[in-house]
């Protein structure tokens, strides 16, 4: 008879309180999972950003450390002076592609990243050689006061608003001309990078 009530025993089951504990372990594991699901995904869309701005600095460092000069005829044993400076920004440059923050992904033209007027020619993202072609969720911005003297800067800016809350995201990175030289900030300023 002992035996047989030691077998009932073993063979009882769980308590409705051990059911419940699993129950609330599992529900903590997985709004746990979520929070590091939806910040995952949303570093992978502000990774856009990054590259965008990065790419842009690059460009704006590339077309200074350029050597241009003068495109005329040079007379026998005589020279010409290089010279270094950074890309004027442009009108569409400094207002936008896309002129708004997109809320959510857009798909653009290649046409929206072309400068419109024979003025801008040269200038803005065609003088950073930058565009995107396929969808972002960016707007970006180059901003430069141009020139090869001391003191000129530029800045690569991406806003965004990928939660769609009208709360913007901003992603930026400076330059600046010093004693000729350009220096360029080391990191990424980030505001509100999950929005």
């Amino acid at each position: 008879m002992t035996i047989l009530l030691k077998k009932l025993k073993k063979a009882r089951g769980f308590t409705l309180v051990e059911l419940m504990i699993v129950v609330v372990i599992i529900g903590i594991l997985a709004s746990l999972a979520i929070y590091g699901v939806n910040k995952y995904i949303a570093s992978s869309k502000s990774a856009e950003a990054r590259l965008g701005i990065g790419a842009i600095s690059k460009g704006a460092v590339t077309a200074f450390e350029g050597e241009t000069m003068a495109g005329s005829l040079l007379a026998v044993n005589t020279s010409v002076g290089s010279s270094r400076g950074l890309c004027a920004q442009s009108s569409i440059s400094s207002a936008g592609v896309p002129t708004a923050v997109p809320a959510g992904k857009i798909q653009l033209a290649s046409e929206a990243w072309q400068e419109s007027t024979t003025t801008d020619t040269g200038k803005g993202f065609s003088c950073v050689k930058f565009s995107m072609v396929g969808p972002q969720y960016y707007m970006y911005r180059y901003l430069s006061t141009g020139g090869a003297t001391d003191g000129a800067t530029y800045s690569a800016v991406a806003n965004g608003d990928l939660d769609t809350d009208g709360i913007t995201s901003t992603f930026s990175l400076q330059g600046q001309i010093s004693t000729g030289t350009l220096l360029v900030a080391p990191a990424v300023t980030e505001v509100n990078p999950s929005e």
